[in-house]
């Protein structure tokens, strides 16, 4: 299962989606996911659906890379879907047997919910597939730029989101491995009862807290042997430039956007 979790992944790759200004990728993100909050009928889910299919197509990257970011949430997803079954109500009855009631709009919203939380999960995951850390960084950098005159530490945020990024594939590696050493040495991980496997949790926990100092440590004089002392008077080796394809883009997304708002 661990293995399955690609969030913060980046997968090099010479698509349109790729090539878009980072700043712009962001932004487009953000549009995209208040969209989908507006939007509150199934049309519009279909709308959100074609827009996100077409920037998966375009980005290059395979469909089960976007299976696997959403596997790991199928618990969370499974519990929303549930609640808004039973808590939603509208419509015929469809089921019901003591406190418990199922109606027509508890699975209509149901459904809807589902769908929305996984085209927000698609859309929200093209922005690391198609962005390395580097540039991610830089992109936060320039947007909030301006409330740096404010005294708002933009450089120390982005550096901060950039690294915590950076390193969720490392600590899941890392988690992987633990918990492979530990079943090895005769950890009970997977059977037992509750509290038998909570305690096995500790196990795995002391030793990735101890691991993750570690390498914060080791990146932290790193970063001091190589004089880096914030963000000011700081040079960049790629210039973030805007081309034709960043308005395509934001054409299409502010497109998609007065669609939905149109239908509702």
């Amino acid at each position: 299962m661990l293995r399955d979790i690609t969030i913060g992944q980046y997968f090099p790759s010479d698509s349109f989606v790729h090539r878009l200004d980072p700043r712009f990728k962001i932004i487009i993100t953000l549009i995209f996911t208040v969209t989908l909050f507006i939007g509150d009928s199934f049309s519009s889910l279909v709308i959100g659906g074609v827009y996100t299919l077409t920037a998966v197509l375009f980005s290059k990257i395979k469909i089960r890379m976007f299976v696997k970011s959403i596997k790991p949430l199928m618990p969370f997803l499974l519990i929303t879907a549930v609640f808004n079954l039973f808590l939603s109500d509208g419509g015929e009855t469809v089921f019901e047997w003591k406190f418990l009631k199922i109606t027509e709009g508890g699975i209509d919203m149901s459904i809807f919910m589902l769908v929305r939380i996984i085209l927000l999960i698609v859309g929200s995951s093209l922005l690391t597939y198609t962005t390395s850390p580097i540039s991610l960084t830089d992109a936060v950098e320039r947007l909030l730029s301006p409330l740096s005159r404010f005294g708002f530490p933009s450089h120390e945020l982005a550096m901060m989101m950039s690294i915590a990024l950076r390193f969720i594939p490392t600590l899941i590696e890392e988690t992987d491995k633990i918990i492979s050493a530990q079943k090895a040495r005769g950890a009970e991980l997977d059977t037992g009862s509750l509290m038998t496997r909570v305690k096995g949790m500790v196990s795995i926990l002391i030793p990735l807290f101890i691991s993750s100092f570690r390498r914060a440590d080791e990146l932290a004089t790193a970063m001091e042997s190589r004089c880096y002392h914030g963000g000011e008077g700081r040079t960049r080796l790629r210039q973030l430039k805007v081309t034709y394809r960043d308005y395509i883009a934001v054409t299409f997304t502010l497109l998609f956007t007065g669609i939905i708002i149109a239908v509702g």
